[in-house]
């Protein structure tokens, strides 16, 4: 069987003219949409520079799991120096 599946780096809309609040309220509807729509997977990635919204990419997983019914909600990038435990 073949899965189908998006992601998305939620990078920061700073020519949109819209707030960060409103474009992580917008990520959320694409993920409920994408659930609506049958696709099996969306990936949200993980990054720590200023251009993007996902430094806690696990809650924002977490919000659209309270959203949604069918698709699968996965990690599409993790950033190990911050995820190891044995580094300082």
């Amino acid at each position: 069987m073949i899965e189908i599946g998006i992601d998305s780096f939620a990078a920061k809309p700073s020519k949109l003219g819209i707030s960060d609040s409103q474009a992580m309220s917008e990520l959320i509807e694409r993920i409920e949409v994408a659930d609506k729509a049958g696709l099996h997977v969306f990936g949200m990635g993980e990054h720590y520079r200023k251009e993007f919204l996902d430094s806690a990419s696990s809650m924002i997983l977490a919000v659209a799991a309270a959203r949604t019914k069918q698709i699968i909600l996965s990690s599409a990038v993790t950033v190990l120096s911050a995820a190891d435990p044995v580094l300082p």
